[in-house]
């Protein structure tokens, strides 16, 4: 790669932190009180409910709209990468442009086309991300299709729970897809920055992870959504772990 040493270092701290900082959500979401947590709650009572009712058309059109989202941003993302690789084939005119831009680091072609390949695997690794979340959501569907009937006596309350837990996990395995879809697209935002400067692409990676736990863990959406289960931010006790 004809990349200088301070954009190597700059893409570096960007894989790095990224990749820590999907670790760290992974594991902290298990002992301290997340938008994971507590969505995983209430997608347990969720199934928990559908058991219990005669007509799940209300949920499977809830199911439908989350499936929608999902595959917007999975057609949208097919958009970007075509977007993406036609600027491959006009890197001369993108060189043009930025060296118009004040403060902007001095580029080349090579080094434009180099990184548009890097920007292109954002995009690919998003997609992979959502259509995987798709197929988990369609799996959800069959699972709906397959719940215990409400007035069905040979089914036990322990088994409509057994269900609504494993069925809670599928959905709460789609959100998790379509979650790290959503934070490949954050993260690609900091990595524009790296066309006008590698250290303006570093502060802003710092700025997109800041974004990200303020959102997971000290959001007002989070407090609200706990506040409807009686609790509030903070560690969660072992015995509900």
């Amino acid at each position: 790669m004809n990349l200088a040493l301070n954009d190597l270092l700059a893409l570096s701290f960007f894989v790095l932190v990224w990749f820590i900082y999907t670790q760290f959500a992974r594991v902290r979401a298990r002992s301290t009180y997340s938008l994971s947590y507590i969505l995983r709650q209430l997608r347990i009572d969720w199934m928990s409910t559908l058991t219990r009712k005669d007509h799940q058309i209300a949920d499977a059109a809830l199911l439908g709209n989350v499936e929608r989202t999902v595959t917007f941003f999975a057609s949208s993302t097919i958009l970007v990468l075509v977007g993406v690789l036609t600027l491959l084939t006009s890197a001369d005119k993108v060189v043009e442009v930025l060296n118009s831009i004040p403060y902007t680091a001095a580029t080349s072609p090579e080094k434009v086309q180099t990184k548009l390949a890097l920007f292109a695997l954002i995009f690919v690794f998003a997609f992979f991300k959502f259509t995987w979340s798709i197929r988990q959501f369609g799996f959800v569907s069959v699972l709906m299709g397959a719940a215990p009937q409400y007035r069905s006596p040979e089914i036990t309350d322990e088994q409509r729970n057994v269900f609504a837990r494993q069925a809670a996990k599928v959905i709460d395995q789609a959100g998790h897809e379509y979650n790290n879809g959503l934070r490949a697209y954050y993260f690609a935002l900091a990595y524009l920055c790296w066309f006008l400067h590698p250290y303006l692409f570093l502060a802003s990676t710092a700025v997109v992870v800041m974004v990200l736990y303020r959102r997971e863990y000290r959001s007002r959406v989070l407090r609200a959504l706990l506040a409807t289960k009686g609790l509030s931010p903070g560690r969660i006790p072992p015995e509900d772990r």
